[in-house]
């Protein structure tokens, strides 16, 4: 005789919530409700104008392709410094970092061209700071400027849906649950269909042109239709989506998207990882190995 599986008692909110830092999961040794230092620490600087402490998540990903390609038009001052952050061990809680970004978020951006340090964080905000600096991959007719700002911003509003939400749930959580993975599988499509029926009469997001919502939104959901993100290529049937695979695959030739994609990367092949980079010959080291 079968003994009959006990059906687990469904969760009840407590009336007031409490920090359990056993709470499990991939980023349970570094996630917590409060903000600010737990370790003293001075960030590294090093000899150009920009100063990158990051790591090549997504996130990381939209401002190390954004300085290259910036590079690569001839804007000499956008040269820069990409230093490592490794999260998984608290390095964005250092007094240094929280100094950069008090949200202890990479990627951060500090500018010193000037007399005083400019601070510059969350990646849409670098994004937009570094265009409007260099008068690059930001339209300038009203009209296509908005069409890429919506888009810039669609990318901020969208992406915790993706990793946060479904790539949580379906990588990360100690344990797989039904209802979280289906709902956010469900957004996360939605979203690649928002994005296909755009790419389907457009070439890029904001148009014609390749702008900085083509990389913001290129590192997260080009990363998902290459299949690169969580391993859910399959599961969410991203063949489907063939404008935004067309799309993705145009912007994934561009040298300095294959350059940026490098830049603070400590996995995977170790052909495409540059730890860190500190000027453009850093590059052919790597080729080398």
């Amino acid at each position: 005789m079968t003994t009959p599986t006990p059906t687990p008692s469904p969760y009840i909110p407590p009336s007031v919530w409490t920090w359990d830092k056993s709470n499990g999961g991939k980023f349970a040794n570094i996630n917590r409700p409060i903000s600010g230092a737990t370790h003293a620490k001075d960030l590294p600087v090093g000899k150009h104008p920009m100063q990158l402490y990051s790591l090549a998540t997504p996130n990381g990903v939209k401002v190390t392709v954004m300085l290259e390609e910036l590079l690569a038009m001839g804007h000499a001052g956008a040269e820069y410094d990409a230093w490592l952050i490794r999260i998984q061990e608290g390095d964005q809680f250092s007094s240094g970092f929280v100094a950069v970004n008090p949200n202890s978020k990479i990627p951060a951006l500090l500018d010193r061209r000037g007399a005083t340090p400019v601070r510059v964080f969350e990646s849409g905000a670098i994004l937009l700071y570094l265009a409007q600096k260099f008068s690059a991959f930001l339209p300038t007719d009203p009209s296509a400027q908005a069409e890429c700002l919506s888009w810039l911003f669609w990318q901020m509003g969208s992406a915790p849906y993706l990793g946060g939400g479904f790539g949580h749930f379906y990588a990360y959580a100690p344990s797989k649950m039904e209802y979280p993975i289906d709902r956010f599988a469900m957004e996360v499509k939605r979203q690649m269909d928002v994005l296909d029926r755009r790419l389907a009469i457009s070439p890029y997001l904001a148009g014609d042109d390749y702008t900085i919502a083509d990389i913001a939104v290129w590192a997260w959901y080009g990363s998902l239709a290459k299949g690169l993100l969580y391993e859910a290529a399959e599961f969410l049937q991203v063949q489907s989506y063939t404008h935004v695979l067309r799309w993705t695959e145009q912007i994934a030739q561009r040298p300095a998207v294959k350059r940026g994609r490098m830049v603070n990367r400590i996995w995977g092949d170790p052909a495409s990882q540059l730890p860190e980079r500190h000027d453009a010959i850093d590059f052919d080291q790597v080729m080398k190995k």
